[in-house]
Formats: structure tokens, sequence, C-alpha cells
């Protein structure tokens, strides 16, 4: 039969053969393509660990994405075989395809994959589902960079998994120790509101699933796995790389430019993590404001020093320090509006740069005046000591576009928590 595609998915569903029971709470789908070989005994020992170890109904959903080998005949033999096996063929291929239209029909309570090499140890399972029973957490991943993992493979997969995971961490903020792990499980209830908008078909499917995740405040669980390298898996790595890059930039585009209603996921299924730590006596969101103010207030004085002395050979103090705090100030509203205090979107855009260039006055008359007094009472200051006292004079500066930056932004459009004024 064929089941209706839910919003967001790409592809219809064949359910082809079932043996498993109505609303489990565990589907664990694993999604294959051209696996004749080694599907067979895969389901077996997945089947054999869910019976003598984890103590909830679960199925195992095969997930066929347009295998050209036995592949689909082997599976729905083993749903004779096998009590709780499911199979389902879709005509594209696609793991990110596969895993995001089974998972939004799924009738289980939480919905999880793991790689058909089962190269994780499958005793990491129970701890990969315990949170999310419990509701703890949202999403729950294996990571193979806990110290406490234990991982075999070759330097080359080594490197270039963790620089993937640096470049998650640098250029888009990922907190998430390990994208690529294929071993994740989340809530169904959650997978249902958040897989219509994460779009990638293939691998790069998990890395934009969990930067999604996090962007919207969910909680994520990271479960250190005993993970052993499969020699002969059929994952071409250096494809697969730029193809996750490409999609990094194509999210990190997308986040910048405001075209996933972030906001409105996080008011219906978030967990409001962007608020940050909190501390009683303190407004709701204010530590976390404040040290992500700080981050942005220590990249633009170290940009506007560099600035700053660049031009004083040929402009002199007073217009480079006008020159270097212009361009500091866009940037620094900017990064402010959607770092410090999570507004998203065009909406007010230009009102928050015109309130942003109202605070650049306000720092260019305190700087200015700095300067000059330092050279009413010391004409021979070098630029150096220049520097220095603008500096000083900026921090004073920097408190009132704390203040000004937070009431401003405060019932902003898009903005992922109101701050108490």
């Amino acid at each position: 039969m064929i089941s209706q595609a839910p919003p967001g998915a790409t592809a219809p569903v064949y359910t082809l053969a079932d043996s498993s029971v109505s609303t489990p709470v565990l589907d664990i789908v694993v999604p294959v393509y051209n696996e004749q070989t080694d599907l067979a005994s895969s389901v077996r020992r997945l089947a054999d660990h869910l019976r003598r170890h984890v103590p909830y109904p679960a199925r195992i959903t095969v997930a066929d994405n347009a295998s050209t080998d036995d592949t689909l005949a082997i599976a729905v033999g083993l749903v004779d075989e096998l009590d709780g096996v499911r199979v389902v063929h879709l005509d594209e291929k696609g793991r990110g395809r596969a895993l995001n239209a089974v998972w939004q029909r799924s009738d289980a309570e939480i919905v999880a994959y793991c790689d058909v090499d089962l190269s994780t140890d499958l005793n990491a399972l129970m701890p990969l589902i315990a949170p999310l029973v419990s509701k703890h957490s949202d999403i729950a991943i294996g990571t193979r960079l806990s110290r406490s993992s234990r991982v075999v493979r070759g330097p080359k997969r080594e490197f270039i998994s963790r620089s993937y995971n640096l470049i998650l961490r640098t250029a888009m903020g990922a907190r998430f120790s390990d994208a690529q792990c294929g071993f994740k499980a989340m809530r169904a209830d959650i997978a249902r509101e958040l897989l219509p908008f994460v779009a990638d078909t293939g691998w790069f499917f998990d890395t934009e699933l969990l930067v999604l995740a996090e962007q919207i405040g969910l909680r994520i669980a990271e479960i250190p796995v005993d993970w052993i390298d499969d020699p002969g898996s059929t994952v071409d790595i250096m494809p697969t790389a730029l193809a996750d890059l490409k999609g990094c930039a194509r999210v990190g585009l997308a986040l910048a430019m405001g075209r996933l209603p972030i906001a409105q996921l996080r008011a219906s299924i978030g967990r409001d993590r962007a608020a940050g730590p909190q501390i009683d006596g303190v407004p709701k969101g204010l530590v976390g404001q404040l040290a992500r103010f700080c981050v942005v207030g220590v990249a633009s004085t170290v940009a506007f020093a560099v600035l700053f002395l660049a031009l004083h050979s040929f402009l002199g103090a007073q217009v480079s320090n006008l020159v270097a705090l212009a361009i500091t100030a866009v940037l620094n509203t900017a990064a402010n509006r959607r770092f410090s205090f999570g507004v998203r979107g065009r909406d007010n855009a230009l009102r928050h740069q015109l309130f942003g260039l109202g605070v650049f006055v306000f720092g260019w008359l305190v700087t200015a005046g700095s300067l000059l007094l330092l050279h009413t009472v010391a004409p021979d200051a070098t630029k150096h000591i220049e520097l220095i006292i603008l500096v000083i004079a900026n921090l004073v500066a920097t408190l009132t576009r704390f203040v000004g930056l937070r009431w401003v932004f405060r019932k902003a459009p898009g903005h992922g928590a109101e701050v108490a004024a």
C-alpha cells in the first residue's frame, strides 16, 4: 500500500511486508541500498538484540531506497522468518530521504536508525533511547569522539571525521560532537514537527537535523559508543565530504537569511535553550545574552584595533577612530541582533540598524572626547597610547550599547525568547 506523504516528504513509501505490532515504543530503521550481502545477518543480529535486551515493543523497519540488486527480496523474506520486522520501499535513492519519510510516518513513540553494517556496538541502544523514553531529551546521538568511546578505524576516516566536526563547531556554532555517527534516535512527536524542514536527502541529513534542533533549543543527549569501521563500506568519502560542506553552506545561508521558521519551531517544540542559564533574581535570558554580547564585543574590539592602526598613518587619530568605529558598529549590531539576542529574519532590520547608528554616534562622542582630552593633556601621545584610551572609552560605551540593544530587541519579531524589560 502507499501511505499519504506528510508535509515535507519527498517520496511515497510502499509498505511491502510487515510482521510487527502496531504502535511500538521503538521503531528502528535500517536504510539500505544494494546491501544484499550483509542485510540478512545484520537484521537477524539486531532482532536478537532487541528480543534479549530491549524491554519495550520494538520494530525493525528495513527501508530500501531504490536498490537494484536482491536487497528488497531478501528483506521481504526476513519478514516471514522474524517477528517485528517491516519492509518499506522508496523509488528514489537517498539515506536521508528514506529516514525522513519513514520517521514522519511512524506510529512509534521513538524513532531511531542504525547503519546496516552495525558498526556501532548495540549495547549502546538502551542508553540511546532511555533519555527519550523518560522525555528528558528530544534527540539522542551516538558519538565516537567522546573520551570514553572506543573506536577502531583508519587514520584517513579519523582525520576527515574530526575535521568535519571541527568545521561544524567553528563555522556553524554546533555544540554536538559527532554529526555523522550512524546511530541516532528521536521522539516521534518531535520528528513529525521538525523533519518537514530538513531538506537534505543524502548523508548530510543527520547534520542538518542536528543543526536545526540546536537552533530551536531541543535537548540532544550524546551517548559514547564503541565503533568498528566496516572495511567493506560503499560510502565514497571525498564526494560525501564535499556534499556535506555544500550542505553546511546552504543551511548557514538559510539561517542567516531567516528562511527557516526558527522562532515558531522554538515556541512550539523547543526548550528555550537560547535563553541561556538562569540565576535567581536575574531577568530571564540575561546571563546568556550577556555572555554572547561579550563574545561579539571582543571580536568587535579586535577588528576596531586592527582598522584603527591600519588607517592611523594616513588619516590621523580622529578620522581613523570615526571610520573604524562606523564599520565595526554596523557589523556589531548585525552580530548582536542574531547571535546575542536571537533575532532572525529581515523584519525591522533597518530599524535595528538605525538604532545601532544612534548607539554608534554616542560611542563616537565618548571616544572622540577621550582623544581630545588625551591630546590636550599629552599632545605627543603615540598611536598605541591613543588606542589604549579608545579601548577604555569603548568599554564605557559598550555598557550603554548592551542596555540599549537589549531594550530594542526585547519584542522583535523572530526573537527566540522575549526579554524581560
